[in-house]
């Protein structure tokens, strides 16, 4: 099993910042692709970024220039900092981890964090 973990959430007046965390913990191989979700109310989970182990990024639109993803893998960690946050950022973060649990397979499994909520005011 894999626990994440994210903090880092919190209150923000329009174009401030915040940076998330996450450290995964538990038994596991290795950790491949990992990501931060964010879902608003009454809206579907979407994409923010993805850091793959490689160090690939990917962004949404949305976010593109503003926020900036990385990771430790040392520590398992994972980092979104987030500048020139908008009302519209607004959401609870999750934190995402492919995971391989043997180094002989292939087959990852997806474990989530619990969540930390970012409030922009404007």
């Amino acid at each position: 099993q894999v626990q994440l973990v994210e903090s880092g959430g919190g209150l923000v007046q329009a174009g401030g910042s915040l940076r998330l965390s996450c450290v995964a913990s538990g038994s596991f191989f290795t950790i491949n692709t990992m990501a931060w979700y964010r879902q608003a109310p009454g809206k579907q989970r979407e994409l923010v970024s993805s850091i793959t182990s490689g160090g690939n990024t990917r962004y949404a639109d949305s976010v593109k220039g503003r926020f900036t993803i990385s990771r430790d893998k040392i520590k398992y960690a994972l980092y979104l900092q987030m500048n020139d946050l908008k009302a519209e950022d607004t959401a609870e973060y999750y934190c995402n981890a492919a995971v391989r649990h043997s180094a002989i397979s292939v087959g990852e499994r997806d474990y989530w964090g619990q969540g930390t909520q970012v409030t922009v005011s404007s």
